[in-house]
């Protein structure tokens, strides 16, 4: 495994980090979980991600990172990255949702209850609320590190200007803004529009989740929809998404990753990984097996001029289509 420093600062975190956002609430079993997050660690995957409302229920992926990490982990503690977020809506009433110091930081404790921990390496304001002043949102965040519960501070899902203005709030409070977590694939290049340039201006890093597009740039769908996917079951994706227009590139870029002695999925995350803002893809996992696959896109060489070039006409918005 690499590290790459994260920013300015000097926080490493490995170039595949392990997000916990599907396949660990209490609709899979525990001793997948377990599986999947030991042989993470032994490959050298030591940032584990998660957020207040991962499940299924909201609060089910801490509540079970917690319990795995009582029985395995906490003599390792120390060789751990552990990052949660809160900004989504998490619990009923008008304080549990969005951006509030309120609701930040009672979010909180209330993640430090279900993991067991002490503190969280990195805690992040999951989305932007136009509503509360980013002074407010900034300064809860700041107050996360300043009691302890936090190291480092983040953001996910912001635009360029709300990142700006995130470090510049943060940085009048005395503290840096570490990173940002956005959405970023073949599929979906929106950060592209601004966002580097702003990260390298306020000395950020960047880790990127759905590297993979829900599964679309796999290989899961080139040869028809299996029905224990996420098109079947329609949660993130649906049956819609995987149309003729969105095959023909995903079979396009298949055969590339083919002849890099890849698969598609390693492509796609060997592609983003490729900007010197991008420091780790956050990656997620149902199973040891493709956790394992996912790693290696690591022993791939960098994307020769040539093959960026081939990739580009089917690297396109909107799923592809």
């Amino acid at each position: 495994m690499s590290y790459q420093r994260v920013g300015r600062s000097g926080l490493k975190l490995p170039e595949i980090s392990l997000g916990l956002w599907n396949n660990f609430g209490d609709d899979h079993p525990i001793a997948t979980q377990r599986a999947i997050l030991r042989r993470a660690f032994d490959l050298g995957v030591t940032h584990f991600d998660i957020a207040n409302n991962y499940g299924p229920p909201e609060g089910a992926a801490e509540k079970n990172f917690g319990r795995i990490f009582a029985e395995d982990f906490r003599a390792h503690r120390d060789e751990l990255i552990v990052s949660s977020k809160a900004g989504y809506e998490m619990f009923d009433g008008p304080y549990g949702n969005w951006g509030s110091r309120k609701y930040l930081l009672a979010s909180l404790d209330a993640s430090l209850a279900r993991t067991g921990l002490d503190y969280f390496d990195i805690f992040y304001s999951h989305r932007p609320d136009r509503e509360t002043p980013i002074e407010e949102t900034m300064g809860a965040l700041a107050h996360a590190v300043r009691s302890g519960k936090a190291l480092y501070v983040g953001i996910s899902n912001y635009d360029p200007e709300q990142t700006r203005a995130a470090a510049a709030a943060l940085k009048a409070d005395g503290v840096p803004l570490l990173i940002h977590q956005p959405r970023y694939n073949m599929f979906d290049r929106h950060i592209e529009d601004g966002l580097f340039p702003v990260l390298d201006e306020i000395g950020a890093g960047s880790i990127v989740f759905s590297p993979l597009a829900q599964g679309m740039l796999t290989d899961r769908y080139l040869d028809g929809i299996p029905s224990d996917s996420r098109a079947a079951e329609g949660r993130w994706i649906s049956e819609k998404n995987i149309s003729p227009t969105y095959l023909g590139h995903a079979r396009a870029l298949n055969e590339i990753a083919k002849g890099r002695g890849q698969t598609l999925a390693q492509l796609a995350l060997t592609w983003v990984l490729r900007h010197p803002q991008v420091t780790s893809a956050l990656i997620g996992a149902s199973s040891v097996r493709q956790l394992e696959s996912s790693v290696g896109a690591l022993e791939a060489p960098k994307l020769t001029d040539a093959e960026l070039a081939a990739i580009e006409p089917h690297a396109l918005a909107n799923g592809g289509n």
